[in-house]
């Protein structure tokens, strides 16, 4: 440290405006918050946009910021610093501030003001594309890393040439000795003599090796050629079980188109029994509704013929009012039998019908037909009144009696 850099740095930095007033007596002790300061404030004077973080209360902290504000100075202006010299924070920190420090006085003292009369048509003569040379800026990037490089080892083996000096000059001064001068040369001439045996015995079992190989591709030849004769025997050769395996595919081939035409067949007889079971279920339903209105209608119709009859027979016989019940009731199978014979038209039939009452005698069943002759005349006006179509086949069993559905006299 001294005196003249001490009052250089000052000078400069209160030129360059530093907020904060440098004395000659800061740097006798080490006072690494203000080195701290001062070089975060160059590095922001230098480039504003830089993100440098200012944390410096541990050691962590003051050797990552050290480091960093080397590596940003190397970097970006080319500038190196010692960074063992700014952790002392002391006089010989100064030496590595004045560096940055002149760098930006220089350029402040540069003549600005014949740059700011140029006109703008001469400014745009400088101006290019750099789209078309974005190789040549990436080999500029390069360079320029190289450069620095090459900077930074020539300035440490420069740092080096006060120690080399002294001992290339003693070993200058020093006389020289035959014969140590001798025991050297015959010593580098054994060096070189066993490196040349080295190499020689490795050419010599490269040769050994490349026989060996030359031998080993020859017999790997033959077995090849062997191997390519076998399969051609084998090809040639036709198996004994291939007539078989053949008669056999062809069997197979057949089995297997037998095979789809009967599996076609069943699933278009399945299809079929489906179709025809669905329409035998919609027949019955059908059937089975259109009795349901039927026996409606008939129950109806019967309700409403005893009504009339009720008005119209006031003076009946007690015979007839005894007897009503039965031909009510006769009626009404008859009327069930004929609307069984319109649905079903194929299953009709005549039946013999008894009573559930026995002992019967052949003049009572006669006056008995006539009673129910005399009873389905009448009942015919009333179904004519009534607007009731009925077929002339069944018109000619009405005078036998009513036969019951299922059960007779005989299960008695």
């Amino acid at each position: 440290m001294s005196f003249r850099d001490v009052r250089n740095f000052t000078e400069m930095m209160r030129a360059l405006g530093y907020p904060r007033l440098i004395s000659m007596e800061n740097f006798h002790t080490p006072n690494f918050r203000l080195v701290s300061e001062v070089l975060l404030w160059l590095v922001k004077r230098y480039e504003p946009q830089t993100d440098i973080p200012p944390d410096v209360d541990t050691e962590q902290d003051r050797i990552f910021f050290i480091k960093a504000v080397a590596q940003f100075m190397a970097t970006k202006a080319h500038i190196k610093l010692n960074t063992k010299k700014l952790y002392q924070a002391d006089g010989y920190a100064v030496k590595e501030l004045l560096k940055v420090t002149s760098v930006l006085y220089g350029a402040m003292n540069t003549k600005g003001v014949e740059r700011a009369d140029v006109n703008e048509e001469d400014s745009s003569k400088f101006k290019f594309d750099l789209g078309s040379k974005i190789s040549d800026l990436k080999a500029a990037r390069q360079l320029a890393s190289e450069i620095t490089s090459k900077g930074a080892s020539l300035y440490d083996l420069l740092g080096k040439e006060v120690e080399l000096r002294e001992a290339r000059t003693e070993s200058i001064a020093r006389p020289l000795e035959i014969n140590e001068a001798e025991k050297m040369m015959k010593i580098a001439i054994d060096c070189v003599l066993e490196e040349v045996q080295k190499t020689k015995d490795m050419l010599n079992n490269v040769a050994l090796d490349e026989a060996n190989l030359e031998v080993k591709i020859e017999k790997r030849k033959l077995e090849l050629e062997r191997s390519q004769k076998r399969l051609q025997t084998l090809q040639s050769v036709r198996p004994a079980f291939m007539d078989e395996y053949e008669k056999i595919e062809e069997q197979l081939q057949k089995q297997y188109s037998s095979y789809l035409e009967k599996f076609r067949n069943l699933t278009y007889m399945e299809q079929l029994l489906d179709d025809h079971r669905r329409t035998e279920q919609e027949m019955f339903e059908e059937a089975a509704n259109m009795l349901r209105l039927t026996q409606n209608r008939l129950k109806e119709e019967e309700q409403n013929l005893l009504k009339s009859e009720n008005n119209d027979d006031s003076d009946v016989d007690i015979q007839e009012d005894e007897g009503s019940d039965s031909e009510v009731e006769d009626r009404q199978i008859m009327k069930q039998h004929a609307a069984m014979e319109t649905l079903l038209p194929g299953r009709a039939g005549t039946r013999v019908v008894g009573t559930m009452q026995g002992g019967d005698t052949e003049e009572d069943e006669e006056s008995g037909d006539s009673e129910i002759d005399l009873d389905e005349d009448e009942e015919e006006d009333d179904m004519e009144d009534d607007s009731m179509e009925i077929s002339p086949s069944k018109s000619g069993h009405r005078a036998r009696k009513p036969e019951p559905l299922e059960e007779s006299d005989n299960d008695f």
